[in-house]
């Protein structure tokens, strides 16, 4: 007659060894869909309504200018990160244009982010000296809103 030993089974342990690799490229998966906003909006502004709207294709190549109410209340001008004067559009745009590789510099777009009260001979100045920074492309940002059929 053979003896038996009792055998107790005993719950495996988890095998954490692949945790801080699944956490590492997770963390990485999210640094690089993120988008992180680059600049601050010093200004205050309420986006006009439009209904033919279209996404803009190539954000790298792309500057932003806010115009808006300043702290004082007064319209102010904002490109990319710098309150700036109407008549400092032109250089700043210069300066944003020429740090692009020289294939991009023709793809360069200024994107114009307005208040909807903002004074069209406002929006009009900014396009001058735009047109004088030789910028080809401008856009205007609006919140599309549905048509009633």
């Amino acid at each position: 007659m053979r003896l038996r030993k009792r055998h107790t089974k005993d719950i495996p342990q988890l095998n954490t060894s692949a945790l801080p690799d699944l956490i590492f490229t997770v963390l990485f998966f999210f640094m690089i869909v993120t988008h992180m906003r680059q600049t601050d909006v010093k200004v205050q502004y309420t986006m006009p309504d439009g209904t033919n709207l279209q996404k803009a294709q190539k954000k790298y190549a792309t500057s932003i200018l806010y115009i808006g109410k300043g702290r004082d209340g007064s319209a102010t001008i904002q490109f990319n990160n710098d309150i700036v004067d109407t008549h400092a559009i032109a250089s700043c745009a210069r300066k944003e244009r020429n740090k692009l590789a020289d294939e991009e510099q023709d793809n360069y777009t200024v994107s114009i982010k307005a208040d909807s009260k903002t004074p069209l001979a406002v929006i009009a100045e900014v396009k001058n000296q735009l047109r004088e920074a030789g910028v080809k492309h401008i856009s205007y940002s609006a919140v599309l809103v549905e048509q009633k059929k």
